[in-house]
């Protein structure tokens, strides 16, 4: 189920237009994929198309929210009918929320689990079907994160979405053992990307001093999202299970198996040190 050359095929990706989507998206073009770049930030995408082309492959965008089961069919409905079924589906789309729970509002939650976990539900429920029916070697990335794993404070829906993404990853790996459709579970660690940026998903209860001193931990202990993306071609190549990427993905992953008590200690003097907690 590993596809070994990525000139031509098809790949459409979820969240493109920033972040680790949007690397990915980079990433796959400079294989020589044919993109579909997928978000709703509909100048980003723009400029995401621009820079795709310069590569010299094709990109067509779409403004879609994924959390949206019609849009999403619809969609589905489009890719297919220009060309037929996907050879890589990467659900990348996801956003967060800081606070602790019991300082936070309710309001976030449909938000978050609608993003972060009916996404990826649409996009494989509305794209998985053709590419199963077409045959031959296709992979779906999925991505969950450190905190499907092993959850960070503060991060309550945030980890709750993970770990459903996680789980659900892992049920369809098994109703697709003999087809030649693969899942790949991506769980990124500690990445710098714009989804610790601004207001929108923070709670108020959070400080402008806790907010800066989080961004600091990010920039200085966190890497780059094109280290994910890259990790995300090699999975796609090689026919990968579990990619654990970036800062302390590996470390958690392991220790958690050694003992939850240690995880729960290290997580806890994390977010003191990040300064969220």
């Amino acid at each position: 189920m590993a596809i070994a050359d990525l000139h031509g095929r098809r790949v459409l990706i979820t969240g493109a237009a920033s972040g680790i989507g949007r690397a990915a998206t980079l990433a796959f073009a400079r294989r020589g994929a044919r993109i579909i770049a997928v978000d709703l930030n509909i100048s980003a995408l723009q400029t995401l198309k621009r820079d795709v082309e310069t590569l010299g492959v094709a990109c067509s965008i779409h403004a879609v929210d994924v959390s949206d089961a019609a849009a999403m069919q619809a969609l589905a409905e489009t890719v297919h009918a220009r060309g037929g079924a996907l050879d890589v589906l990467v659900n990348n789309a996801g956003i967060g929320y800081l606070g602790r729970f019991l300082d936070s509002d309710l309001e976030h939650w449909p938000r978050v689990l609608g993003v972060n976990v009916m996404g990826v539900v649409h996009g494989c429920r509305f794209f998985i079907p053709a590419m199963v029916a077409a045959g031959g070697a296709r992979r779906v990335l999925i991505v969950s994160s450190s905190a499907g794993n092993y959850p960070a404070p503060t991060m309550a829906a945030y980890a709750a979405s993970k770990g459903a993404v996680w789980s659900f990853a892992e049920v369809l790996k098994m109703e697709l053992a003999g087809s030649g459709v693969g899942v790949t579970t991506i769980c990124p660690g500690v990445i710098d990307t714009p989804i610790v940026h601004g207001r929108a998903n923070i709670a108020r209860s959070v400080t402008d001093e806790q907010i800066g001193r989080l961004q600091a931990y990010y920039r200085e202990q966190g890497c780059a999202p094109e280290r994910v993306a890259e990790d995300m071609v090699r999975a796609v190549r090689e026919g990968g299970d579990i990619v654990l990427t970036g800062p302390y993905a590996r470390i958690v992953h392991h220790a958690r198996r050694v003992s939850l008590k240690l995880v729960r200690r290290l997580m806890i003097r994390s977010a003191r040190r990040a300064g969220y907690l």
